[in-house]
């Protein structure tokens, strides 16, 4: 089969490699669509120590059934599926509690760190565990479908925090976790969602996408933000970044008892105004990929609910995604979401 692989760090190749051994519990998966995540492209430098070459990356993906284990029950060929990036063991005491993204055998696809090296879906064919597998219904397109993994940590992270309907929320990075985050709040009703980022293109798709209020983050961004909360703060933040400057504002945008979901993580390390967090009685809370959020994401996408259209910019053939990565690299303006298909 062809594959996209990163066989240096920012260097790809488009070649023939060996169709993926699968398991008695495992399917194989004919690989209809594949996006490039922002994680694959902070990856592919060598910067975060998880995408280590040779890989092939790509997790989030949509395909059809093209062989079955020996072993596994309720799924034939020709289905038309979606899966879980997460490859969980579920018998480990988190996955017995329903936690299976904190799984201790956790592995992520398209995902080479210290600890293990798991191909992924930028190629022909993958194989996934069917436990991760999920249906999808004729109206739902795969590129779509491959969208469905960033609304699942978005809805993860809302359920996580304690966002009611009639709560100012604000979303710090209008990213692609950012605009799903919004989507998702907006679909729950929270009253007043107030969106942050340094890109006006991207502020611009945040207010069409259900934003309330969009402020530029090169400004005065608490001090808007404090305006349209009648000096209060919000409710709740969700930071979609993972750098010390949007934690800090994430942890001062807040009212006092409020709630700041860390959700970005670009670096492994920030800095933190420990003593507005202890005094203020703030919750912070992290949120990791997503628990079982699929089946839910999938019905909201299927009605209309939240929308992946809007953040899809490309569908491009799994052979140009070299060229299509270096673009997402050079963070080129107005690029978001990139499906490749093979």
């Amino acid at each position: 089969m062809k594959a996209l692989v990163l066989k240096e760090y920012r260097k790809f190749s488009y070649e023939d490699v060996p169709l993926p051994k699968f398991g008695p519990e495992d399917v194989l998966v004919a690989v209809k669509a594949c996006g490039i995540c922002g994680s694959d492209v902070h990856g592919m430098d060598g910067s975060t120590g998880r995408r280590r070459p040779p890989i092939i990356m790509g997790h989030e993906a949509a395909g059809v059934i093209a062989e079955v284990g020996a072993g596994v029950k309720g799924w034939t060929r020709g289905q038309r599926v979606t899966f879980d990036s997460t490859i969980y063991c579920g018998v480990c005491e988190f996955c017995r509690r329903g936690q299976v993204n904190l799984c201790n055998q956790r592995r992520v696809l398209g995902v080479s760190c210290e600890d293990y090296s798991q191909n992924g879906a930028f190629a022909d064919f993958v194989a996934v565990p069917q436990q991760v597998l999920y249906g999808l219904s004729d109206e739902l397109s795969f590129e779509h479908a491959a969208l469905v993994e960033p609304f699942a940590i978005a809805l993860h992270a809302v359920r996580r925090a304690p966002v009611a309907p009639n709560d100012t929320a604000v979303v710090i990075g209008c990213g692609m976790i950012g605009l799903a985050l919004i989507q998702t709040l907006r679909a729950s009703g929270c009253k007043q969602i107030i969106a942050l980022d340094v890109a006006p293109e991207k502020l611009a798709q945040a207010q069409k996408l259900g934003a309330s209020h969009v402020i530029n983050s090169t400004g005065s961004p608490l001090q808007e933000i404090l305006s349209l909360t009648h000096g209060l703060g919000a409710d709740v933040a969700f930071e979609a970044v993972g750098i010390s400057a949007t934690v800090d504002l994430a942890v001062r945008c807040v009212r006092k008892g409020g709630c700041v979901a860390l959700v970005g993580n670009v670096a492994p390390k920030v800095e933190l105004p420990l003593q507005l967090a202890v005094t203020r009685e703030l919750s912070l809370l992290g949120s990791c990929a997503s628990a079982g959020e699929y089946p839910a994401c999938l019905e909201m996408l299927a009605r209309g609910a939240i929308s992946a259209a809007p953040l899809l910019s490309a569908v491009a053939p799994l052979q140009a995604g070299a060229a299509w990565f270096d673009r997402l690299y050079a963070k080129e303006p107005g690029l978001l979401k990139v499906v490749l298909t093979p």
